[in-house]
C-alpha cells in the first residue's frame, strides 16, 4: 500500500530538486573549442585571501594549494607553447574567488581540463589527526561514504563566506547530507575523461611524490558539477599531519607534487592530441 503522506513527499522533493538544477545548471556552461586553439588547461589553487582552509601548524591551505598551482603552470608553459596549451588560473595571488566565480571563469576560458588544487584535513579532535597521510583525486560522483561527504561539505562550505551565498546557489545547503541528493539528477557527460586524468594523476602522485595512495573517488563538489569540461580535484595530502605538512612546505615536496601532476597532464595531452587528429581523419 502506498503512504499518501510519504508519495506526496517524494513528489515535493522531487520538485524541490528539478528546480534547483534548472536554476543552478545553466550558470556555467562552456561552449565549444575552435578547430585550431590551444588545450585550454584550467588550473584552480583552491581556497584564498579569507578562506584559509585547511590549517597545520606552521602554515596553511591556500598557501600550499597556490605553491603548487603555480609550479605546475610554469612547468606547462616551459614544455608547451602558447599554440599547443594555454594556462589559466583561478587564482594566480593570495585573494578569495568564489566557488561560482571559479566554474564562470573555467568556462569563460572555453577549457579542456579543470584542475582543482587542495590539502586534506580531518577534525582536530580526530585522533588520526597526526598520523593521517595520502594523496586521493576526485571526480564528479554521489559518494555513499560518509569519509568522502565530510571532505565534500568542508570543500564546499566555502561559499558560506559569500553574502547572499543561498541566492547564488539556489538555496544549496553545503552542509546537508540531503542537499547532494541534487546532484544524482546532474549528468556529467566528461566522467569518463575526468576518470582517466583522475587515474594518470594519482598513479603520479604515488609513484612520483611518494603519497600513500587513498585511492581515486567520487563525490559532490560544486567547481566540478558546475564546469563544463573534464574535472578533478585533488586532495594532495593531509596538512594536519605535521610529518606531511613539514613535506608539503618544503621546496621538494612542492616541486614533487607539482611535478607529478605535470607527468599526468603531459600523458592526458598525448591522448587528447591523439584522439584529435583520429577524430580530424
Amino acid at each position: 500500500m502506498i503512504d499518501p503522506k510519504g508519495h506526496l513527499r517524494t513528489i515535493l522533493m522531487m520538485a524541490v530538486i528539478a528546480a534547483i538544477v534548472m536554476c543552478c545548471s545553466p550558470i556555467c556552461q562552456a561552449k565549444t573549442n575552435a578547430k585550431n586553439a590551444p588545450f585550454t588547461v584550467v588550473i584552480d589553487a583552491g581556497h584564498g585571501g579569507k578562506d584559509v582552509g585547511a590549517k597545520g601548524k606552521k602554515t596553511n591551505e591556500k598557501s600550499i594549494n597556490l605553491k603548487v598551482a603555480l609550479a605546475l603552470g610554469r612547468m606547462i608553459e616551459k614544455k608547451y607553447s602558447k599554440k599547443e596549451v594555454k594556462v589559466v588560473y583561478t587564482r594566480d595571488g593570495d585573494y578569495f574567488v568564489t566557488l561560482q566565480g571559479r566554474c564562470n571563469k573555467a568556462n569563460k576560458a572555453d577549457g579542456n581540463l579543470f584542475i582543482s588544487i587542495h590539502c586534506n584535513s580531518v577534525d582536530e579532535k580526530s585522533p588520526r589527526r597526526n598520523t593521517v597521510n595520502g594523496a586521493s583525486v576526485y571526480t564528479l560522483g554521489l559518494s555513499r561514504s560518509k569519509e568522502n561527504l565530510e571532505v565534500a561539505k568542508r570543500e564546499n562550505s566555502v561559499m558560506m563566506l559569500e553574502p547572499d551565498y543561498t541566492t547564488t546557489y539556489c538555496g544549496f545547503d553545503p552542509n546537508s547530507a540531503e542537499s547532494y541528493i541534487v546532484f544524482e539528477m546532474n549528468q556529467n557527460r566528461h566522467l569518463n575523461q575526468s576518470i582517466k586524468f583522475a587515474a594518470l594523476a594519482q598513479q603520479q602522485l604515488v609513484s612520483h611524490a611518494g603519497r600513500a595512495d587513498k585511492g581515486i573517488r567520487q563525490d559532490i563538489f560544486w567547481v566540478l558539477v558546475h564546469t563544463g569540461m573534464p574535472a578533478v580535484l585533488i586532495e594532495l595530502d593531509f596538512i594536519c599531519n605535521p610529518t606531511v605538512e613539514k613535506y608539503m612546505m618544503s621546496d621538494k615536496g612542492i616541486d614533487q607534487m607539482s611535478s607529478a601532476i605535470f607527468n599526468a597532464f603531459s600523458e592526458y595531452y598525448r591522448s587528447a592530441k591523439k584522439a584529435a587528429k583520429a577524430s580530424s581523419n
